[in-house]
């Protein structure tokens, strides 16, 4: 049974380069901790699903929300950090002056779920220190360091993705401590299972329209087999499964006000999830490009986000680039002419 600082004690290897991100990840896992008290005690808690402020994305900041980026950044106050963004702060705040590295941080992703006694999770990405704060964190995702996400389910889970690759921790709430549970973790390519909103389906851009009619196509469709879906509500949630059981993740841009852009953040959502999926050998893409190749030009951009299988993310990307008929047409798995010349 490796514990959490016994796993990144060795990866450190006493190394000064590496001694900082492990200090750090100790950090942000002694404040998840903590948060799961929190979760675990659900209204017993206080009035968590309480809207105590607006927030950028219309649904309100919810108390959770704010408990959550305090305990965070209370944390991370400890670490040799000098630069935090987070969801629920509109600039960078600056921790340590000269510390070396710097902190990206979705604090509670999924927060609607609170009254729902559904998933949660957080998300954190792990950069060099620059000079500024707005130049530690508007540079490419490849730049990262380290990223992990945490999941507030049936049990705790905190996913760590160092460049040796991904492992996944079981929080022993007992002693407060993350327990190693599964190491060198690679996405599995046959799951026939997909992620998306439905709901949005006749917002959707072409590309994505067609990939999930040949996934409702089923046996009778191009891909010959038949595909669940899967939506929670929370990122997090559903990027573990994917590591655990394979499958693919769509958040596109859509046609709606506000949501041309995706509506996942890029540097604090998006970057931490690539960075996971990457190191597990799967896809993370906004459709055309990976998302790692990507720079943020400010600390709230969104981004639309694919991540899963290599397998099937690469049929998104293939569709993207496609000559496809405008929105509005038959269905793709009725044309299979599609890539042909003239069509």
């Amino acid at each position: 049974m490796t514990t959490l600082a016994e796993h990144l004690e060795r990866w450190a290897a006493n190394d000064p380069e590496r001694e900082p991100i492990a200090a750090t990840v100790l950090a942000l896992a002694r404040a998840a901790a903590e948060l799961d008290e929190l979760v675990r005690l659900g209204p017993l808690a206080g009035r968590m699903a309480e809207v105590v402020s607006e927030s950028r994305d219309g649904t309100g900041q919810k108390a959770l929300d704010v408990r959550a980026e305090e305990l965070f950044e209370a944390a991370l106050r400890r670490a040799p950090v000098a630069f935090l963004a987070s969801e629920e702060l509109d600039g960078v705040l600056e921790l340590a002056r000269g510390a070396p590295l710097a902190v990206a941080l979705d604090p509670l992703d999924g927060s609607a779920n609170i009254e729902q006694a559904s998933m949660m999770g957080a998300l954190f990405s792990i950069l060099p220190a620059a000079e500024t704060g707005l130049a530690s964190f508007l540079v490419p995702g490849s730049r990262q360091r380290a990223a992990g996400a945490v999941l507030f389910g049936s049990f705790t889970v905190l996913v760590l993705a160092l460049e040796s690759g991904v492992a996944t921790f079981a929080l022993d709430a007992r002693t407060r401590s993350f327990v190693r549970d599964r190491e060198a973790v690679r996405i599995p390519r046959a799951r026939r299972e997909y992620a998306i909103n439905a709901s949005n389906a006749r917002f959707w851009p072409l590309p994505i329209k067609a990939y999930i009619e040949e996934c409702v196509a089923g046996a009778a469709g191009p891909n010959g087999a038949d595909y669940n879906m899967r939506w929670v509500a929370c990122v997090v949630a559903d990027l573990y499964r994917i590591l655990v059981r394979g499958g693919i993740f769509l958040y596109p841009g859509d046609s709606r006000k506000g949501y041309e852009h995706g509506r996942l953040r890029l540097l604090y959502e998006a970057f931490p999830i690539a960075f996971i999926v990457d190191r597990a050998d799967g896809l993370a893409t906004d459709g055309f490009a990976p998302i790692l190749e990507l720079v943020p030009k400010e600390l709230h951009e969104r981004t639309p986000l694919i991540f899963g299988s290599e397998d099937k993310v690469s049929r998104v990307t293939e569709l993207h680039h496609a000559s496809i008929p405008p929105a509005g047409q038959r269905p793709l798995f009725g044309m299979r002419g599609l890539f042909k010349a003239g069509v």
